[in-house]
C-alpha cells in the first residue's frame, strides 16, 4: 500500500470519530493497554506532559512543545484532530511523521491489531508512542483526545499534567454537568504528578481538589498565580504579555482566548524545573513568538487573506464560539461575512443564538459524515434571526463570500474544525 491507500485502510478498518462520531468511540483502556504491551510499552521510553481540557489544549500543547524545542530538547507532539494531513497529529520537533513510517507501521502490525478492532484514535495513539520512542525524543507533549479518565492517552505516567478548562462539550460521552465533565478530565491526575488547572469554576474546583488529594498530586490553579501581569494586543494583532518571570513575551497566536491559555502555560512553566526540564527565558520568548512556524499549528484565529481580511478559527462549542464572537466584536470592518458549518452532534440551536445577527451568512457543510446538512443549518439559523444562503461545500461558500466582499469587509470561516480544515485544504490546492 502507498500512503493514500494506507489512510483509506485506516479510515475504513478503524473509523475516525471526527468523521462518523459516536460509532467510532470506544470507551475504556483495554485496547490501548494491549497495544502498548505488544509494542513494549514505548511511552515509558521518554518523559511526557499530558494536556486535557475542553478548549485551549491544542494551543497550550503546541506552545509548550515550541518552548521545549527552543530549549534544545527533542520534542514529540501528539494532537488531534488533523486539519489537512493525518501526519499533523504526530510530530517530532515540528516535523510530521514521514509517510513511509505510517505505511510501514500499518503493513507490519495489521496482523496483530485487526482482530482487536481498535478505534482509529487507539491505533493512532499507539503509532505516536512507537514513533516517539523510535525517534528517541526527550519529552513528548500528549494532548488528550476526549475527556481524560478513559481516553487512550491515559496509559502514560507524565512528569506534569495540564487541564486547561471545563466546558459543556461531548456531553453524550462525558456527562451532562460541569462536575461530571470535570471528573472525567481530572482522570489524568496521577499519583504524585503535579498538575496545573487553567480556568476553574466554583462547580469544578472541588472536583480537582478531591482528585488531587486522593492521589497526593500537587495542584496549581493558574488564575491564582501572579505570573501574567498585563496583556495588550499590538496594532499587528500580536499579543504583548508582561510576565513576572520572563519579562515581555510576544505572542504570535492572536485570539483573545490566548490570554487565558498564556496563564495556563506560564503556570506549567513554573513546574518545569521540578519535572526535570530546564527552560530559560530565551526559549520561552522564542516559543511564544514562533509557535506556528516551529510546530505547524493552524486554525487559531488564523488570518488567511487581506482586502478583504479573511480569518478562520476552530472554536466549535459554546465557550469557544462565545470567545470568537467577542473577538469579532473588536474587529473593524464595513460588513461581516460569516462562512459557517457545524457538526450535527453539537448544540446547534444554542450555538447559533450566540452569533451576531448583523452579518451575512454562508451556511455550508464540511466533508465529514458528522456535518449537519447546509440546508438544515440554514433553516435553524434563520429561525434565530441569521440571514444568508446555503452552499454545498466550504470552498464554494468561501468563494461566494469573497465574490461580494469589499476590501474593508471581514470574512470569517468557522463553526467546526472540519470547516476550517476544508478551507485550509482548498487553499493548499490552489
Amino acid at each position: 500500500m502507498n500512503y493514500k491507500d494506507t489512510l483509506e485502510y485506516l479510515y475504513n478498518v478503524a473509523p475516525m470519530f471526527q468523521q462518523v462520531g459516536g460509532k467510532a468511540y470506544k470507551e475504556g483502556l483495554d485496547n490501548s493497554i494491549k497495544l502498548d504491551a505488544h509494542f513494549g510499552q514505548p511511552h515509558k521510553k521518554f518523559r511526557s506532559i499530558h494536556v486535557a481540557g475542553t478548549n485551549g489544549k491544542g494551543s497550550c500543547s503546541h506552545t509548550l512543545a515550541a518552548i521545549l524545542q527552543a530549549a534544545g530538547y527533542r520534542v514529540g507532539l501528539y494532537t488531534s484532530p488533523h486539519l489537512v494531513d493525518f501526519r499533523e497529529r504526530i510530530r517530532v520537533d515540528g516535523v510530521p511523521v514521514p509517510q513511509e513510517y505510517v505505511v510501514k507501521f500499518v503493513e507490519e502490525e495489521r496482523g496483530f491489531f485487526e482482530p482487536m478492532h481498535p478505534s482509529f484514535f487507539e491505533l493512532t495513539t499507539a503509532m505516536a508512542m512507537c514513533y516517539f520512542a523510535d525517534e528517541r525524543v526527550d519529552v513528548a507533549v500528549i494532548e488528550v483526545g476526549m475527556g481524560g479518565r478513559l481516553d487512550c492517552t491515559n496509559i502514560i505516567k507524565p512528569c506534569m499534567g495540564v487541564i486547561t478548562n471545563i466546558g459543556m462539550d461531548h456531553t453524550q460521552y462525558l456527562g451532562d454537568t460541569l462536575e461530571k465533565i470535570a471528573a472525567e478530565k481530572a482522570g489524568i491526575i496521577k499519583a504524585g504528578v503535579p498538575v496545573v488547572v487553567g480556568e476553574v469554576l466554583p462547580l469544578t474546583r472541588p472536583v480537582f481538589e478531591a482528585k488531587a488529594a486522593e492521589v497526593k498530586a500537587p495542584l496549581l490553579f493558574a488564575e491564582e498565580l501572579p505570573l501574567l501581569e498585563d496583556a495588550a494586543r499590538g496594532a499587528d494583532g500580536v499579543w504583548n504579555y508582561h510576565t513576572k518571570d520572563y519579562g515581555l513575551l510576544l505572542g504570535e497566536l492572536q485570539g483573545l482566548y490566548q490570554v487565558k491559555n498564556t496563564r495556563t502555560i506560564l503556570a506549567a512553566l513554573s513546574l518545569m524545573e521540578n519535572a526535570g526540564l530546564e527552560v530559560n527565558a530565551d526559549a520561552v520568548k522564542k516559543g511564544f513568538a514562533r509557535v506556528c512556524e516551529m510546530t505547524g499549528l493552524m486554525g487559531r484565529w488564523q488570518v488567511t487573506g487581506t482586502e478583504p481580511k479573511v480569518v478562520c478559527d476552530t472554536g466549535h462549542n459554546a465557550d469557544g464560539v462565545r470567545l470568537v464572537c467577542e473577538q469579532l466584536a473588536t474587529e473593524r470592518f464595513r460588513k461581516l461575512h460569516v462562512v459557517w458549518g457545524m457538526c450535527a452532534d453539537k448544540d446547534v440551536p444554542g450555538i447559533l443564538r450566540l452569533l451576531p445577527v448583523d452579518a451575512v451568512y454562508y451556511f455550508t457543510q464540511a466533508s465529514v459524515k458528522r456535518a449537519l446538512p447546509a440546508q438544515e443549518l440554514m433553516t435553524q439559523g434563520v429561525s434565530v434571526g441569521l440571514q444568508g444562503s446555503c452552499y454545498a461545500d466550504v470552498p464554494a461558500a468561501v468563494q461566494a463570500a469573497l465574490d461580494v466582499a469589499a476590501a474593508d469587509d471581514l470574512v470569517f470561516i468557522g463553526g467546526s474544525s472540519f470547516v476550517v480544515a476544508d478551507w485550509l485544504a482548498a487553499r493548499e490546492k490552489k
